[in-house]
């Protein structure tokens, strides 16, 4: 009989899975007409427009004289990555006109870069299940205060944090952007730049931007993170949307989730055993990290559920910090 739906839920996945609803007309999700608007990052850039939600200005990489003449205009430093690409793959911030060559000498010449102005900021994510009319069954985000760039570039340590409660403003952009892209029925990830100062062109310190649409659950342990922040089970909601385009679950109480991924090779000022023994209670994970994920998400992890901020704060002060 007829395929009535097709999902990965995988970025990797995100083209195939097009393909292949659109050669069986299966209209579960996005044909693969929809793909240079969900997969480039220069695509995006007009549907944020069309929600009224303000871009980074940008040059797809052409010639080195070409990325000099975008410089010229908006000054260094910049930042480089693939227009079709995950997290932090090949990205790069250049500061100097040495940086560019070295980018010209070591990116690879079969992928399309895209180059945008450097914008001071944190990224809030929006995370939700959407149902097939565009509606959100279940919203929340999760915030990180150091780039996934820097953290793999700087090989420092990974942290991030499921929020206890969606800010307003992030709530308002993603559903904007949900309308503007036409999402229904899926999980999605959006990034957003929270400004840490005032940027001309954009906004004030504070307000939200975009930064790029994943159209599939953030990735890591995220989706168990948010489980333990707000006591459900996202599986069971994006299943319910399925089968019922409703939640069954009841709403629960909600925490923040943090993460904080340990660099090896860092003199930390607690051990493990002073770190379980102190915040034990607060646990729900903790795991070494696969290798061939380590650069983005550090070798040790621990994920652990607090009340308040200040709590939270403290933790990650005390989990990271390193001797002089």
């Amino acid at each position: 009989g007829k395929i009535d739906w097709l999902e990965s839920n995988n970025e990797y996945w995100l083209e195939r899975d097009a393909r292949l609803r659109t050669d069986f007309n299966i209209q579960s999700g996005f044909q693969i007409s929809d793909i240079p608007r969900i997969k480039f990052k220069s695509k995006m850039k007009e549907f944020y427009t069309r929600a009224g939600i303000p871009v980074a200005r940008y040059h797809l990489v052409d010639t080195l004289e070409g990325c000099r003449t975008f410089i010229d205009e908006v000054g260094y430093p910049v930042v480089t990555k693939p227009d079709n690409g995950v997290g932090a793959s090949h990205t790069f911030k250049l500061s100097s006109d040495a940086d560019l060559k070295k980018f010209f000498e070591q990116k690879y010449p079969e992928i399309q870069y895209i180059m945008e102005e450097f914008i001071d900021a944190e990224v809030n994510s929006y995370d939700a299940v959407i149902d097939s009319h565009g509606e959100p069954m279940f919203e929340t985000g999760n915030v990180t205060p150091s780039s996934i760039m820097d953290i793999v570039n700087q090989a420092d340590n990974c942290l991030y944090y499921i929020v206890n409660e969606l800010p307003e403003d992030t709530r308002k952009a993603g559903r904007a952007t949900v309308k503007s892209f036409g999402v229904k029925s899926r999980f999605v990830h959006f990034e957003f730049f929270r400004l840490l100062s005032d940027h001309k062109g954009l906004g004030k310190k504070g307000d939200v931007m975009a930064l790029e649409v994943n159209m599939r659950p953030c990735g890591g342990f995220t989706p168990d993170m948010i489980n333990f922040a707000h006591s459900t089970d996202v599986y069971k909601i994006w299943a319910d949307m399925i089968a019922f385009d409703r939640s069954t679950l009841p709403v629960g109480k909600h925490a923040f989730c943090a993460y904080a991924g340990r660099r090896d090779g860092k003199k930390f000022v607690l051990s493990h055993e002073q770190i379980m023994k102190t915040y034990g209670s607060h646990m729900k994970m903790v795991e070494r990290i696969p290798d061939v994920l380590a650069d983005a998400m550090g070798n040790q992890m621990y994920v652990a559920t607090f009340d308040t901020k200040e709590e939270m704060d403290t933790f990650y002060k005390d989990i990271l910090g390193c001797e002089e």
